[in-house]
């Protein structure tokens, strides 16, 4: 009865909140009859996630505990640190070795570390969270291509590393803590089976994709990012299924390659939250403005753009991809205050907050990262507001102040005149902000901002 074989495998679930497609759950229902499934419940990583983030995950760990118990087991929840609690686990269902998926973030990789030294048996690692596992695209030179076209181009190319065929072991469980039940309505319905159905609903429109993912007024992106966050479907399998047979499919798969490209980066730069990867930019004098970045977070800044988006965040946990990318242009180049700020800010409220993305694409809008738009492009918010929000229909849902405010000036209510505004119910600096400055001269600030930093790095 000590045979391996006849002693319980742990499954350690972390972000891979599902049954298909996962490779570690498969190995383990391969190479044993019995397998306990278990989540930690780190305190800090509950306190640093926003209340939606936070409610969405304890959703969603409901549900998988539903589904394991409908096959006669369900998941065990400890509270951590992991590294006592997994090691106890082991002891506890006398497990004869620990499976789980990596994580690439610099927390989960020390996490990961000290539970290998502690465990007593066995302990097989997967890379279930991306396409291709870090370090599996390369250059010609063996490195990480710091541009994406050429990392997309030979990661389209590669194939699958092949993942373990599942078995027939099934899950047990044993002694656990209740799943703590979540605050209130969670954004999008949980587990698994939902996710397989907004993937579903996602096929009828993504050969649109490319003429509706720039507007925010409409429904044309896969909101699938939470899905990928928390794993309840594995990105591979996203791609396996979209593909790329038509314009739509290709582009919407080239997203997954920038998430895998990010991913990849913060494996091999752990700093990329933290440090600029283009060091020189660390010399930018960045503003301290307490009140300007008050401003931006509560979506006050005068940019009605800029101050729908920020609302939309704050109110449900997501902000349409565009618009990120604006309202992080604002904060770093209009305000001129530190992207780390922002990153940090996005990343505690995005229900779909992914380390490596959030960190990648915030240092690419700083322009401090690898690949990413010269520092003198300054994304202008009232040029993209009329561009991607023509009609002003994406700021009256988020901005109800301006809902009477005509689609020709609603993008720029300080250009208009008081008569004009004041027929549709706005008076400035009352109902809706003045702006909090003015973009012609933040934009040239921080243009010699940059310069100065580039300057100051060259005289070193």
């Amino acid at each position: 009865m000590n045979h391996p074989q006849n002693r319980p495998g742990l499954v350690w679930f972390r972000r891979d909140l599902r049954l298909d497609d996962n490779p570690a759950w498969a190995a383990a229902t391969a190479a044993h009859d019995e397998v306990v499934a278990i989540f930690v419940i780190e305190p800090g990583l509950m306190t640093a996630a926003g209340s939606i983030r936070r409610d969405q995950l304890l959703a969603h760990l409901h549900s998988l505990h539903d589904e394991l118990r409908s096959l006669g087991g369900g998941i065990v929840v400890r509270t951590g640190p992991a590294s006592t609690a997994v090691p106890r686990a082991l002891i506890d269902c006398n497990a004869s070795a620990l499976y789980f998926n990596v994580d690439t973030t610099p927390f989960s990789a020390a996490r990961d570390r000290a539970v290998e030294r502690s465990a007593t048996v066995p302990v097989h690692s997967f890379h279930g969270h991306t396409v291709h596992e870090p370090g599996a695209v390369l250059t010609k030179s063996g490195t990480l291509s710091q541009v994406f076209a050429p990392f997309y181009s030979k990661w389209s190319a590669r194939p699958l590393s092949p993942w373990p065929a599942g078995g027939n072991g099934r899950p047990v469980t044993m002694s656990g803590e209740p799943i703590p039940l979540p605050s209130g309505p969670v954004r999008q319905e949980p587990g698994e089976q939902a996710a397989w159905r907004r993937l579903n609903t996602w096929l009828e429109d993504v050969d649109r994709y490319p003429q509706t993912r720039d507007l925010p007024a409409i429904e044309g992106t896969s909101a699938l990012s939470a899905d990928l966050k928390f794993g309840t479907l594995a990105a591979r399998t996203v791609v396996d299924i979209v593909g790329t047979t038509t314009p739509g499919r290709a582009a919407f798969t080239r997203q997954i390659a920038w998430r895998d490209w990010w991913t990849h980066t913060l494996a091999l730069r752990p700093d990329l939250p933290n440090a600029a990867l283009r060091q020189q930019y660390d010399r930018i004098a960045w503003l301290d403005d307490p009140e300007g970045f008050d401003h931006w977070c509560t979506g006050t800044t005068g940019y009605p753009i800029v101050d729908a988006g920020m609302r939309q965040l704050v109110e449900t946990g997501w902000m349409h991809n565009r618009v990120r990318m604006i309202c992080a242009s604002f904060l770093v180049k209009d305000l001129l205050i530190d992207w780390r700020r922002g990153e940090r800010f996005f990343r505690h409220h995005l229900v779909d907050a992914d380390v490596a993305q959030n960190a990648g694409n915030w240092q690419w809008v700083a322009g401090t990262g690898p690949d990413a738009a010269p520092y003198f492009r300054v994304f202008n918010p009232t040029v993209q507001s009329r561009k991607f929000d023509p009609k002003g229909d994406y700021i009256r849902r988020w901005l109800p102040q301006l809902q009477q405010v005509p689609s020709s000036i609603i993008h720029e209510p300080a250009a208009a005149g008081p008569l004009d505004l004041a027929a549709a119910g706005v008076t400035l600096g009352d109902t809706y902000p003045w702006p909090v400055v003015d973009h012609g001269h933040a934009r040239l600030r921080a243009i010699s901002a940059y310069k100065q930093a580039l300057s100051d790095n060259a005289a070193c």
